[in-house]
């Protein structure tokens, strides 16, 4: 296990190959996937988005979406994690969680200890952040770890609410 950040309560660490029915699993539930509108069809599609989408961040960026584990079980209960978004120019913050994890403080946890992680290790001068205005959850977190709401509008075709936060460290 390749252990990236550990906070408190949890473990994030770098998803393989192997972790493809985890991350089906994750998006079998409609209310987990109600406002990412990205589902996953099989075990097969989710080795896909792994090969295509989210390994490859590890090695061109040294981020990316990490896999999410309570201690001391490392019960896997989700993703969080920092995406670079080229196309953006912006590195954007990202979390999905299954629905027993969620109220218990795991997302914004796991989101903070990222933002940290990108400032503190990989200098990072900004992080955004973004949910549909609908998603009350997610938008809570963001606000919960220091972002800030700079506006409204929309993203990749879809309606969603953008926050940001900048390093401390750069001026």
């Amino acid at each position: 296990m390749n252990v990236i950040i550990e906070t408190e309560r949890l473990l994030l660490r770098t998803f393989t190959l192997e972790d493809a029915p985890l991350i089906y699993e994750l998006n079998l539930d409609p209310e987990v996937i109600k406002y990412t509108l990205d589902p996953i069809k099989d075990v097969e599609h989710a080795q896909q988005v792994l090969e295509q989408a989210i390994l490859p961040q590890y090695a061109l960026y040294n981020h990316g979406r990490w896999a999410v584990h309570v201690k001391p079980g490392l019960e896997f209960i989700g993703w969080c994690g920092l995406k670079a978004r080229p196309e953006r120019n912006e590195i954007d913050l990202g979390y999905r969680l299954i629905k027993k994890a969620w109220g218990k403080g795991y997302a914004t946890e796991a989101a903070h200890a990222c933002i940290r992680y990108g400032f503190e290790k990989l200098n990072l001068r900004c992080i955004t952040g973004r949910a549909m205005p609908q998603n009350l959850a997610s938008l809570k977190v963001l606000g919960n770890c220091g972002m800030t709401y700079i506006g409204e509008g929309i993203v990749d075709g879809h309606p969603a609410k953008t926050y940001e936060i900048l390093n401390p460290f750069i001026p």
